[in-house]
Formats: structure tokens, sequence, C-alpha cells
């Protein structure tokens, strides 16, 4: 149950950020939003390496030297799955006014929620990685160590959330409108999660490479779309400040949970 629970820890991080609606100002200014989005990029990476690729090549150990070779496939299986989406997934990413992937008649406000969700997806399927190693009851992976994951997404959510409503109610959407689609921009998350975690218990072999795919996926996200955002225009240093504030923590939350 306390497994259960824990995947949708991120979920409320979302919902919270999106609440802000309700008591902020109806935008962001660009250096707080380079600060966040640093922050978000900044706990993926740590989330990455500590919460997923380490124990991706732990639970290899029987392979010896070839232990790394789960969590290589997995990785880069990871990346090709995301530059597909990508390049397939009509979305819009805030602040932008060109659509990537194929062309598409949807509206702004849908490519918006598309290009969250194509940032939430590999988070949501990290969480159910983790949580699918805590089920699986081999002890490499903890449940400290996957609450932390969890709280550490569920952080980096939270300005997420507000980044996705606060925009909304300034272009016309009413608070309640907005705060219901900053909230469901995060649902992805606990539904990647639950479905990870199920197909995990019918072939656990291949928790290794889930938990690698996972962390190739957000990889391919830091790289390809926030450290790009973090880093433009004046101020840049920010984001790179906040990068390292993000990594920081997600790191300290692993190892003292873990």
């Amino acid at each position: 149950m306390e497994a259960w629970i824990g995947l949708w820890i991120p979920f409320i991080g979302t919902t919270a950020g999106a609440a802000c609606v309700f008591v902020l100002k109806n935008h962001i200014s660009p250096n707080m939003q380079r600060f966040f989005t640093g922050f978000a990029a900044g706990v993926m990476v740590a989330a990455s390496v500590w919460s997923l690729l380490i124990p991706a090549i732990d639970m290899s150990e029987e392979l010896g030297k070839a232990s790394f070779i789960p969590a290589l496939v997995g990785f880069l299986l990871g990346i090709l799955f995301l530059l597909l989406m990508d390049n397939l997934v009509p979305h819009l990413h805030v602040g932008s006014d060109t659509p990537e992937g194929t062309k598409s008649s949807l509206g702004k406000n849908a490519m918006l929620l598309l290009a969250v969700t194509l940032h939430n997806l590999p988070e949501g399927a990290a969480c159910g990685a983790i949580y699918a190693g805590v089920l699986s009851g081999d002890g490499q992976v903890t449940f400290a160590g996957a609450l932390a994951l969890s709280i550490g997404i569920a952080v980096q959510n939270f300005p997420e959330g507000a980044i996705i409503s606060l925009p909304l109610r300034s272009e016309g959407c009413s608070r309640k409108k907005a705060f219901t689609l900053g909230m469901l921009s995060g649902i992805i998350e606990p539904i990647g999660a639950i479905i990870t975690v199920l197909l995990a218990g019918f072939v656990t072999p291949i928790l290794p490479y889930m938990l690698a795919f996972a962390a190739g996926a957000m990889i391919y996200v830091v790289v390809e779309e926030l450290i790009p955002e973090a880093s433009v225009g004046e101020h840049s240093n920010l984001g790179t400040i906040a990068f390292s504030i993000g990594f920081a923590l997600m790191m300290v939350l692993d190892v003292a949970l873990g």
C-alpha cells in the first residue's frame, strides 16, 4: 500500500503548483522560470544516476564485468523512445510559438499540455520502475530510496504546475480552467508509473532495463529541453545555480533516505 501511495506523490506536487494560479499573478518572470527549469534539470539528472542507473547496475551484478549491459541497453532505448515521441507527437513548449512534432490542427493549449506530457512521461516511468524494484523484494532498491525519488520529483513538479497554469490564465483561461489543465498535465505520471509497476511485476528480469530506460528518457528531456530553456537570455547563471541546487538536493535525499 505504501508503494502505491508513493506513486501519487509527484502528481500532488504538480497539483499544488497548478493551484498557484489562485494566489499569484498571471505570469512568472523569465528569471524565475529559468531558475525553476534549471532546478528541475538538476533533480532529474541526479535521480537518473543515483535512483535509476546505479540500482540497475547493482541488480545485474551476477553478470560480473558485464553488469553494465542492462543499464546501457535500457538507457539508450530510453533516449531513442523520447527522440521518437519528440518527433511524432505534436507539441508546443512554453514561451515558444513554433510547434514541434508532426503537423496538427490542435489548439495552442492542447499542444502545451502535450509538451508537458512528454516531459512527465519519463518521470512517471522512473517512479514506476523504482517502486517495482521495491516490490520485487531483492533488496537492491529500498522504499526509502523510492520515496526520495518521489519527493524529489514532486518538489520539481511544483514549479512546473505553476509554469503551466499561470501562462494559461494570462492567455484568458479562467482560474479554475487554468488550474485544472495545469493539474491534468501531471496525470500521465501516476498512470505511467502504475503501468510500469504492472509490467515489471509480470517480467521481473527486465527491471534493470526499465530503470535504465527511465533514466535515458529523463536525460533526453534534460538535454533537449530543460538545459536550453534554463540557459537562454540574460542571467543564464541562474539556471546553472538552480541546476546545482536541484542536483545536490536529489543526491542528499537519495543517499540520506536510501
